[in-house]
């Protein structure tokens, strides 16, 4: 397949005058349609931006190649305008984007098209090319740079593969082995991201040509879409100077155990490839223990300060355990939702089959939360080996269980009852069960190399998990003296003091609108209801609602204060009532970005006085996501609106009287 047949001539356009990234993606996506590519324009551009809120498309040198990958697309496709005054993409090298390409990606299809977008991707890194692009006249005559630009490319990559052939044969005809050594490459590397589309291919294309400059050989393994190509060998592994991980998800670095490796995020291979390659050839990289728990994050620890390597171990851990917080509360939340009214709480989950269904599968959701989150801290620590003590430790915080109940174990008439630790039991058990496995670990590299192969199989699982079985029993009754201390204080709140703690919340959910301040509302919302309290599900509520105002402000500003917001964003901000009510605070983010100092203290102080009022009210929620789509298991859920409604008001008139009117000429409405 070639590049142009994923074009059609609609879906290309020169000369267009954008002002802003939004109106950008509205050509582009509109290009999408008119050339068939998509059936649902809202649900594939919502897609997009989805994507960008995650972090810019943009490469840098002009070029942004926004995506997505949904069941929105009915065929893969490609869009592309040029935007001769260029458009602010928040590229890494803060020059605006002048040549543009969408890429529409289906879900759930072959993947023989991403190789050919792989292939774009790569030509996109050469100066010579962009500016043919941006000279085309026609499109047409935009089409034949691209023809022309692939042949030669896979004439070039033809010619490569020859010479590679051509060298792997001289290398296994040679007798000597410093013969055979001296032909494999320097340096080794690894790319990745999330979509694996785009970023994955350009970041290799830009190492490979920067080592060639520098007269170094490389080799760059890609982990994309279409799996792993160009996979490094045990004999390449063995005899380079060190790998760089370029990537932005996990990797497994088992087999590159002894050997220096340097980490970094994808970007860094697009935009800092000679800074990275000298790390490697200077020798500066640390030596990778991958069997002591090295990870893709951890890798690169020396150069990342404490707190921030921390927070990259929790966010793996509550990244994880999400699915099972959202899936099993909601479940949970119907199950509450179908009981025989009235029954009361002795009832819960049992007075109807169908209400006793939902209640099972969602509690048994639910009952992994803890396990999972410990889990995945301690695997991001340890690596795989950190994997089941972390699980074990995090169930042990869950239970309870303590070393005084093993000595009344066959006593039933001694037995105390068992306390969770909680939450902050389960973050114990994770970092304690990575930290223990990986100095374990350590202390097993001065084993016989005899021994190399039960370590992983017996040895880290047999000592590991006893190790913090003995610590999680002897420190339960502590962690279950600070969950009751925490959960009787929250029971005992009284109006006043959950209103402020509801305020605190609230207003977190905006500082960052998915960030660290975010998520720690979040996660400390969510983890206060794994204890079943009413306070607890007051302040879940007044996470939820806080996080729900930014979106819809933004929504409210640009439709009552129109004279505020230029035609795009005022188009995009009709989406952020969908957004707003969905608990998606991610969907102001693009305002924020381009506007903070108005955005976010309009939005904190909106999200404020929501999470406030909300506790006020005493609206309680069961279930952790949903924002208004769940309010049939809100507690008191009119006036849960009414925060709503007030906080998203209030945030939308401090935003508006902040913002001055724009021109005429910039709003698109007539004078």
């Amino acid at each position: 397949m070639k590049i142009t047949e994923l074009f059609s001539k609609s879906g290309v356009k020169l000369g267009v005058e954008a002002a802003t990234q939004a109106e950008a993606i509205d050509v582009l996506v509109d290009l999408h349609d008119a050339s068939g590519n998509i059936n649902d324009r809202d649900k594939y551009r919502q897609a997009v931006l989805d994507r960008e809120a995650q972090f810019s498309t943009a490469v840098g040198d002009g070029v942004a190649i926004p995506h997505a990958k949904t069941d929105a697309v009915v065929r893969p496709g490609l869009a592309a305008i040029t935007v001769p005054a260029g458009v602010d993409w928040n590229a890494p090298d803060g020059k605006p984007s002048d040549l543009i390409f969408m890429i529409a990606a289906p879900e759930g299809q072959a993947n023989v098209h991403l190789e050919v977008l792989a292939k774009l991707s790569m030509l996109l890194m050469h100066e010579d090319f962009g500016a043919a692009l941006r000279g085309a006249k026609t499109v047409d005559e935009f089409l034949k740079v691209i023809d022309d630009a692939e042949a030669a490319h896979d004439a070039e990559q033809a010619e490569k593969e020859k010479k590679a052939a051509e060298a792997k044969a001289a290398r296994e005809a040679a007798a000597a082995a410093s013969a055979a050594d001296s032909a494999l490459p320097q340096v080794l590397a690894i790319t990745a991201c999330p979509t694996g589309i785009a970023h994955t291919y350009m970041a290799a294309e830009n190492l490979e040509k920067v080592a060639e400059q520098m007269g170094v050989t490389i080799k760059v393994e890609t982990q994309g879409s279409v799996g792993t190509k160009n996979a490094l060998t045990a004999e390449e592994i063995a005899a380079c100077r060190g790998i760089i991980i370029a990537a932005d998800k996990g990797i497994e670095l088992g087999r590159f155990n002894g050997k220096p490796l340097y980490s970094t995020n994808v970007s860094a291979g697009i935009n800092d490839a000679e800074r990275l390659i000298n790390i490697i050839m200077n020798g500066e990289a640390p030596i990778c223990h991958a069997e002591g728990g090295v990870s893709a994050s951890a890798a690169s620890g020396a150069t990342e300060g404490m707190g921030s390597t921390i927070y990259k171990h929790l966010m793996n851990g509550v990244s994880h355990m999400l699915p099972f917080v959202v899936g099993g509360g909601i479940l949970k939340a119907i199950a509450f939702l179908l009981d025989t009214q009235g029954m009361g709480t002795a009832a819960y989950g049992s007075s109807t089959p169908l209400a006793a269904f939902f209640n099972l599968v969602g509690g048994t959701a639910f009952d992994f939360m803890l396990p999972i989150l410990a889990a995945y801290i301690a695997m991001s620590i340890a690596d795989r080996p950190g994997l089941a003590p972390g699980f074990v430790g995090g169930w042990l915080a869950k239970q309870g269980f303590t070393l005084g109940y093993l000595a009344t174990a066959m006593d039933a008439e001694a037995q105390g009852a068992l306390i969770s630790g909680g939450f902050i039991a389960a973050l114990f058990a994770g970092f304690a069960a990575g930290y223990l496995t990986l100095g374990f670990e350590r202390l097993c590299d001065h084993l016989p190399e005899s021994l190399e192969g039960i370590k992983p199989v017996l040895l880290y699982p047999l000592v590991c998990i006893f190790l913090i079985g003995f610590v999680m029993l002897a420190l339960n009754p502590i962690f279950a003296a600070i969950n009751s201390w925490l959960t009787g204080a929250l029971n005992s709140l009284g109006t006043g003091n959950l209103v402020l703690l509801g305020a605190v919340v609230g207003g977190m959910m905006s500082v960052d609108m998915g960030g660290p301040f975010n998520k720690a509302a979040y996660v400390f919302g969510t983890g206060m209801l794994s204890a079943g309290t009413t306070s607890a599900q007051i302040v879940m509520a007044s996470v939820m609602v806080g996080g729900m105002v930014p979106p819809i402000a933004i929504a409210l500003s640009t439709t009552f204060f129109k004279n505020r917001w230029s035609a795009a964003d005022r188009k995009a901000g009709i989406v952020n009532y969908i957004m707003g009510l969905s608990f998606i605070t991610e969907g102001a983010i693009p305002y924020a970005a381009a506007d903070p100092g108005r955005v976010l203290p309009s939005c904190i102080i909106g999200s404020a006085i929501a999470g406030a009022l909300s506790a006020g009210f005493g609206c309680t929620s069961p279930a952790p996501h949903g924002g208004a789509w769940v309010t049939p298991v809100i507690g008191n859920p009119l006036m849960y609106l009414v925060a709503l409604v007030i906080g998203a008001v209030v945030a939308c008139l401090i935003l508006s009287f902040l913002k001055k009117p724009l021109p005429a000429e910039e709003t698109g409405l007539a004078k």
